[in-house]
């Protein structure tokens, strides 16, 4: 079923755990059941329009002939107060990697801040350095000292040319996973991270996407993020209510990682994508073309509203779209 650009390193792993528990893993996984809240902006923001509003991991926004992205994300206080250093990266990595599953390039963080003195300026010096990584300026923003518990939201701006969006999924298109796995696991949180790894080349492996969505080899992606690789695949195809087919056999795996953990990771580099089946070649060309990144086609999307797991012979079901989904905004 896979077609793989070649791996770098090759991948080894622990003996893969049983479906029923990869399912009841990504289900009861806080990051997928924490994103029901999102359901909640369907009050104030109008939801037939994926791509222009609420948008799928950021909005496009019409400005006479050009298309800009827009996103936002807030981060954890307990995570800032933890990690304040972590937090700052953490908040421009999460913009820029919606911008990219976007098919945009980034161009600009703002960013609001507020807590004590030492705290803020950590966080400071992790969005500086992360800035620096990507190439993205921070051009602005909001900051206020406090005696309080910490708080830190940061919002993107970018551009695209072809916009990548679920509102683009169809049945019979091929799913495929990038990703970069040269990193290291946290431990106390399943951050998997390749910042040190792609230090000289993450800003212009975020900047593929724009590519691949330019010239129409891809027509949809969104970037693992708190919902880990499985939760971030149902995301994509919640709107359409299209299901896939996913053999996690062919799914590529950091060396060393725990199959369970790595369903539930957020990679610093991770991006699902959807394209016809002509194109997967095109595809992976172009992502063989850097061999620190892997890419491979791991399944595909069906009519049927279920998202189904296989491994060998068996199967398990993780989600059925037409009756759940993971935000409840395209209820």
């Amino acid at each position: 079923m896979a077609n793989t650009a070649p791996l770098s390193p090759p991948t080894a792993h622990p003996a893969r755990p049983d479906l029923a528990d990869v399912v009841r893993v990504v289900r009861e996984h806080s990051g997928v059941t924490g994103k029901r809240h999102i359901a909640g902006v369907r009050r104030i923001v109008g939801t037939d329009d994926p791509l222009h509003g609420p948008g799928d991991d950021g909005a496009v926004v019409e400005l006479d002939g050009a298309r800009a992205v827009v996103c936002g994300e807030a981060i954890a206080p307990a995570f800032v107060t933890a990690d304040p250093y972590g937090a700052g990266i953490a908040a421009v990595l999460a913009n820029v990697n919606d911008i990219a599953a976007m098919g945009a390039v980034p161009h600009a963080i703002v960013n609001t801040l507020v807590g004590q003195a030492a705290e803020v300026d950590r966080v400071l010096d992790g969005m500086r350095d992360a800035a620096a990584i990507y190439r993205v300026p921070i051009v602005g923003g909001h900051l206020t000292a406090s005696d309080g518990d910490a708080s830190l939201s940061a919002f993107a701006l970018g551009q695209t040319r072809a916009p990548l969006s679920m509102a683009h999924v169809r049945p019979g298109q091929a799913v495929l996973l990038l990703s970069c796995l040269r990193g290291t696991m946290r431990s106390d949180f399943p951050f998997f991270t390749t910042l040190e790894q792609q230090r000289e080349t993450l800003a212009d492996d975020v900047r593929l996407l724009a590519g691949v969505a330019e010239s129409g080899a891809a027509v949809a992606a969104k970037d693992v993020s708190m919902a880990g690789p499985l939760g971030s695949l149902a995301m994509l195809l919640e709107f359409t209510r299209h299901g896939a087919v996913v053999d996690l056999d062919a799914m590529p795996i950091p060396s060393g990682v725990d199959p369970l953990r790595w369903a539930v990771s957020f990679p610093t580099y991770s991006f699902w994508l959807t394209a016809a089946a002509d194109r997967v070649p095109e595809c992976l060309d172009r992502f063989a073309a850097h061999p620190h990144l892997t890419c491979a086609a791991v399944g595909e999307v069906t009519e049927s509203s279920q998202v189904v797991l296989t491994q060998g012979s068996e199967h398990e079901v993780l989600m059925d779209l037409a009756r759940e989904s993971v935000t409840g905004l395209w209820a």
